[in-house]
């Protein structure tokens, strides 16, 4: 486990795109078709946030397998209209590579997002999951995670044509006062 550095960028870009595909039912997994971004236009994307991530407080943080890079999570301060950014932090993406999962990849790397999250002083965190998500909504419940009553819905093709709901949960962190 560790910070993740902008030579990362493509491995992430790969990884992230097989998590999306799998998420919204893109053409390369078999699904309606919801088009995605190369993997180019995705790793300058990594490549450009991992060099000026804009907030000293966004990170990402990988999971190794050897020199493997198979999981990451992305942490930033909470944006929601209902958050205070100082306080709150929210989980914004975790995925673990579908060739390592239920390896305890998934479950480092939570465990290092609390770590990190509580040494820059935040005291919870939320993250949004898809409504239909019962896989990530029970590995968060089990390490203590609840639906705070939250929920949203995303145009995920742009289109309106793909409505992906999401619900929010939230943990508290320890009081780092």
């Amino acid at each position: 486990m560790r910070v993740a550095w902008a030579q990362d960028a493509p491995a992430l870009a790969r990884l992230q795109l097989t998590y999306w595909a799998e998420r919204l039912g893109s053409p390369a997994s078999g699904g309606p078709g919801v088009g995605l971004p190369s993997d180019a236009e995705v790793a300058a994307t990594w490549d450009t946030s991992l060099r000026r991530p804009g907030d000293s407080r966004n990170r990402v943080l990988v999971a190794l397998e050897g020199p493997a890079l198979v999981g990451y999570a992305v942490l930033q301060p909470d944006p929601d209209p209902d958050a205070d950014p100082v306080r709150d932090a929210q989980l914004a993406e975790l995925a673990v590579d579908p060739a390592h999962r239920a390896q305890g990849h998934g479950s480092r790397l939570l465990h290092a997002c609390v770590e990190t999250l509580e040494a820059d002083r935040f005291s919870r965190v939320s993250a949004w999951l898809d409504s239909d998500d019962d896989t990530g909504r029970a590995f968060l419940t089990s390490s203590g995670w609840g639906p705070d009553g939250a929920h949203r819905e995303l145009d995920a093709d742009g289109t309106g044509r793909r409505v992906v709901r999401q619900v929010r949960l939230h943990a508290g962190l320890t009081d780092p006062a």
